[in-house]
């Protein structure tokens, strides 16, 4: 069984992204093991310089860093990244796993993204598309792509 870890920063403050991620979580279990990791946020002043915004990146990306697993298929989340539908994300996932890796870890950044430094480590840049969403509902997107995803590669009905 693949290990699915989701390094996000910020923690889900409202009650219904929560339930909507618990549960994702509860049906990937049964493809995967999921573990999800928040970073906190860091907090800048209400008009930050772009130095400012840089600095949180970057103490937001060494603590995502931190807690990237060892040995890792490493996915960094983010605009400029390729985007793939449901079922390339579904090959993907397949790939990686033949290629011998036994963990994904899919990057969620803060509310200005993900550091460049945590970007260099990635293996694969994945984008959404280009809208831009709250970081908090991204991890709601990610988890039900994960499902939809791990569906797909087990042949349930979920994905149409």
């Amino acid at each position: 069984m693949i290990k699915l870890t989701v390094i996000a920063v910020g923690r889900l403050k409202e009650k219904y992204l929560r339930d909507a991620c618990e549960e994702y979580k509860k049906r990937l279990s049964a493809y995967a093991k999921v573990n999800i990791i928040e970073i906190d946020e860091y907090r800048c002043s209400e008009s930050p310089s772009p130095a400012e915004i840089e600095q949180v990146k970057n103490r937001e990306g060494e603590a995502i860093a931190a807690k990237i697993p060892k040995g890792a298929y490493i996915i960094p989340m983010c605009i400029e990244g390729t985007q793939l539908s449901s079922e390339e994300i579904a090959a993907k996932l397949s790939d990686v796993t033949v290629k011998g890796y036994g963990e994904i870890a899919l990057i969620i950044g803060g509310s200005f993204g993900i550091s460049d430094a945590v970007k260099a480590q990635g293996n694969f840049k994945l984008s959404f598309g280009k809208i831009t969403l709250p970081h908090q509902l991204m991890r709601v997107v990610t988890l039900e792509q994960l499902y939809r995803a791990t569906s797909i590669l087990n042949n349930s009905k979920y994905h149409k």
